[in-house]
């Protein structure tokens, strides 16, 4: 019982075990849209793009979040202006701009020779965060969750059939951004936790999952939900007694609970045609 209990009697145990309930929700469900969308690109062009608004912020002795933010939601635009005005395909602009703006970040850091420590920003240092980064975590991921879940069909009906939604009367442009904007907050709520680097992970592994295991949407959210949220508690606990970075081995386990339900779908898919 000892070796289940014990990191619970460490204080910083149970502020990285309270922010991985925080923000658990909010990135499984933003997980589930952007599988849904194909969107998989954003996620990990969003993470690494974030960087050099977090070296301006810095800088300029504002909230890193303010920065990140900005520099996020800035290159998503940018992206999709380029995307409308120029032959280019969208992911090969995600991939020029989205890289060209994490290497800015890179140079603009070494060349101002600030202080900031970019080892916790892009691997992240869930054991070590503290009150404030828990009330950043805890309302982001909140508003991004209670967002998603209040819109959820509106946001899957844009997904699917876009020309539909609009004839239906929904403000396509306001859900795109929307959820454009919200990405950026995910990203922002997990910094703390897995960095830029392995953000994308939580970003794409529990709605992968969730896909793979369901077949209405509803489902896939709920599921997704308990995937993240188990694998981030399980990952932390785990981290402890391997003396392992957290990060890291929550991304392991959501890697192996992917490998594990796309095996479970390539036998139920075998056994199906076998039987038909």
């Amino acid at each position: 019982m000892d070796f289940l209990l014990d990191p619970f009697a460490y204080p910083f145990m149970q502020k990285a075990m309270l922010m991985a309930l925080l923000i658990a929700p909010a990135s499984a469900l933003m997980s589930c849209f952007l599988v849904l969308k194909g969107w998989a690109l954003m996620g990990d062009a969003v993470s690494h793009a974030i960087l050099p608004g977090i070296v301006g912020a810095y800088m300029l002795g504002l909230p890193l979040i303010v920065g990140a933010f900005a520099a996020g939601m800035g290159a998503a635009m940018l992206t999709g202006w380029l995307a409308e005005n120029s032959r280019v395909k969208r992911d090969t602009l995600m991939g020029v701009v989205f890289s060209g703006m994490f290497a800015l970040g890179i140079v603009a850091h070494v060349a101002s020779g600030s202080g900031l420590h970019l080892d916790h920003i892009l691997f992240g240092n869930i054991l070590g965060v503290g009150t404030a980064d828990l009330w950043t975590g805890g309302l982001i991921g909140l508003a991004v969750a209670l967002a998603l879940a209040l819109k959820w069909k509106d946001l899957m009906l844009m997904a699917f059939d876009p020309a539909q939604a609009r004839a239906s009367g929904l403000r396509t442009a306001a859900l795109h951004y929307g959820l454009l904007a919200g990405l950026s907050l995910t990203v922002v709520a997990v910094l703390s936790s897995v960095g830029l680097i392995l953000s994308v992970g939580l970003l794409i592994a529990p709605g992968a999952i969730a896909f793979l295991l369901t077949r209405r949407f509803s489902h896939m959210l709920i599921v997704a939900v308990s995937v993240c949220t188990g694998a981030m508690l399980s990952g932390i606990w785990l981290s402890f007694h391997l003396d392992s970075a957290p990060g890291p081995t929550i991304i392991l386990i959501l890697t192996a609970l992917f490998l594990l339900a796309l095996t479970h779908r390539l036998i139920a898919t075998r056994r199906a045609s076998q039987t038909a």
